[in-house]
């Protein structure tokens, strides 16, 4: 057996879409102690202005044991984890749907996860199939911190081969407002100052559109960066070589979760008072996202719930687009094709996320 046979039997190519069987628990290497440092690159990548993440003194004012690390940062996290198992070879990161934030993580944790497999469906081309997998983060006490579903496209090893594969699950289309569980700040003792904001949770009512002004030109180093932060290893966003020759759009795709990242940190303009992600109900990639686009972003307030006398949860559609300011130019979210007569979504629209958001009452 020669040298390079040996190498190629020692390393990882990850799973193809005929690996996958409904019931398969995966177990995640590399577990992540995620510190100071951690939080402060994360702002620097994404511009994220959430004083709970940052401001030490207004954490502990609320109850917390020092600033957090930010949810999404978390999420990413755990689900970079997952990467090499699960989507190593996949085509696109479709949806997600059950996403739980169950608990504060603090710079000194360490986070690990596993997945499990809750269906699989080869396509109608026979060249890739999708996979269903449910994961969940647990911090160094084994204490749940998060958990959610999520669907991949993956590349078959086999193209030519139908594996006849049609166990799609059921994904839940909504977090219902008595199951949002999170840590309950001292709101007491809320300091607005540090937000500049001035709403709370009984200012934004349901029908309201929130334009959120700003917009992001992102750039190969920064999703770069932040996808080796994460250390997700899935090549469509790293092999541009690999890109040019195989993919359908000759060159390397931003990770889907910096769009989420940065529409989540433009969206601090008009929400300013905001104390974290509790749940998403569901979610969209519905573009790819690629250098030098430009992301803007809007929320609609779907629904309020009040959670106790001082807090409450918005239930916010939090929209990105690229390359088109929805201030100056009207942008519908989706599209009717007149000759199929089906729906997709307009092709500027690069995130469709549906989440609920804790707010402070007044």
């Amino acid at each position: 057996m020669n040298g390079q046979s040996i190498v190629a039997e020692k390393t990882n190519r990850g799973h193809y879409f005929e690996d996958f069987a409904p019931g398969m628990t995966l177990r995640h290497a590399i577990p992540r102690t995620l510190g100071e440092g951690e939080n402060a690159l994360y702002i620097g990548l994404t511009g994220d202005r959430t004083p709970l993440h940052c401001d030490a003194v207004f954490a502990r004012r609320l109850g917390f044991e020092r600033e957090t690390i930010n949810d999404l940062l978390v999420f990413h996290t755990v689900f970079g984890k997952s990467v090499p198992d699960v989507s190593l070879n996949a085509i696109a990161n479709l949806g997600y749907a059950d996403v739980r934030f169950l608990a504060p993580v603090y710079p000194g944790d360490t986070l690990r996860a596993e997945s499990e497999v809750l269906g699989v469906r080869e396509t109608s081309a026979g060249n890739a199939g999708v996979v269903w997998v449910q994961t969940r983060g647990v911090n160094q006490r084994d204490e749940p911190v998060l958990r959610f579903i999520r669907w991949v496209m993956v590349n078959k090893r086999d193209p030519e081969t139908p594996t006849g594969a049609k166990d799609a699950p059921l994904t839940p289309d909504l977090v219902p407002p008595t199951e949002l569980d999170s840590f309950v700040p001292d709101l007491s003792r809320f300091d607005e100052s540090a937000t500049g904001g001035r709403f709370w949770f009984d200012d934004y009512q349901p029908g309201e559109r929130i334009h959120h002004a700003d917009g992001m030109t992102l750039n190969d180093s920064d999703h770069a960066i932040a996808t080796r932060l994460y250390q997700n290893t899935a090549r469509l966003h790293f092999d541009a070589h690999l890109m040019s020759k195989d993919a359908r759009f000759g060159k390397r795709l931003l990770y889907g979760g910096h769009i989420i990242s940065v529409a989540r940190a433009l969206s601090f303009n008009g929400l300013e008072n905001a104390v974290g992600m509790l749940a998403w109900n569901g979610g969209a990639h519905a573009n790819p996202c690629f250098a030098g686009d430009t992301i803007y972003a809007w929320s609609d307030v779907l629904e309020t719930a009040p959670l106790s006398e001082r807090l409450g949860a918005l239930r916010l559609r939090l929209v990105a687009v690229k390359n088109l300011n929805p201030m100056d130019d009207e942008i519908p979210l989706r599209l009717r094709d007149e000759r199929s007569g089906r729906e997709s979504y307009h092709g500027s629209v690069v995130l469709d996320l549906d989440y609920w958001l804790a707010m402070p009452r007044r």
